[in-house]
């Protein structure tokens, strides 16, 4: 049989997959951040606050931030004096990041075309490696935490921010409803594209959950994996340790 991957609630094969994702970024990148905002009520800004908080970037340390694309990420941690290497596989995403970052100042961040599954750097290469609401996309999940294993240092560090499922009863059924029902239509009025943000509600809805997420954090290699949920489950940071 056809190996078959999901597309939101859809099962694709992997190239068609790879292929639609890339036409979502394409299409919501320059929109991106504003529809963070609306999504999130602002809170995907504290969110980010606190993973970066998590990695505690330091000055001199060489940080893979996959997934990157508009900067976000990067430019918090490259405040704090780390050498930050974008990394992203859809170009739109990479140049509203690369245009913001020439806006802000942030000349000392290199930008990278990459795919998470398939990294051209070589082995124990990072310090650290984060990915910000980006592992859920990728095709393969478990070839993205091998090539984060492979390219990171003895020692070194992974972080994975990432939507999941809040637990809290009450709350859980009412940020269900917002989601589906909510969540396309604000795409559609601020972006144009609902369909885009349908399929982003629903590949959270696809994602492992947060023990079988660690599990498979584990399984790349990592030790000393934790998770941290956020709103009871809405988001969680990841994280384990190349040792």
């Amino acid at each position: 049989m056809n190996e078959q991957v999901s597309f939101g609630y859809e099962e694709v094969s992997p190239e068609e997959k790879t292929e639609r994702v890339g036409a979502v970024f394409s299409s919501v990148a320059k929109k991106y951040d504003v529809m963070n905002d609306a999504m999130s009520v602002g809170m995907h800004r504290l969110w980010k606050d606190k993973f970066v908080r998590r990695v505690k970037p330091r000055p001199g340390e060489s940080i893979l931030d996959m997934a990157g694309g508009t900067g976000d990420i990067a430019f918090r941690m490259a405040k704090e004096g780390a050498a930050v290497t974008v990394s992203d596989i859809n170009q739109d995403m990479l140049d509203v990041g690369i245009e913001r970052a020439i806006e802000r100042g942030f000349d000392e961040l290199v930008w990278s075309r990459q795919n998470a599954e398939e990294l051209s750097f070589p082995d124990r290469f990072f310090d650290a490696y984060t990915i910000a609401f980006g592992i859920r996309n990728v095709t393969r999940i478990d070839a993205a935490l091998a090539e984060a294993h492979r390219v990171l240092k003895h020692g070194g560090r992974f972080f994975c921010l990432e939507f999941s499922t809040t637990q809290w009863p009450g709350f859980k059924e009412a940020y269900d409803l917002y989601s589906h029902k909510l969540v396309p239509r604000i795409g559609e009025a601020i972006a144009g594209d609902g369909e885009s943000y349908r399929y982003l509600i629903e590949s959270i809805r696809r994602f492992p959950a947060m023990p079988e997420f660690e599990h498979m954090i584990r399984d790349a290699g990592f030790t000393r994996t934790k998770v941290e949920p956020i709103l009871g489950g809405v988001v969680a940071i990841h994280s384990g340790w190349k040792i």
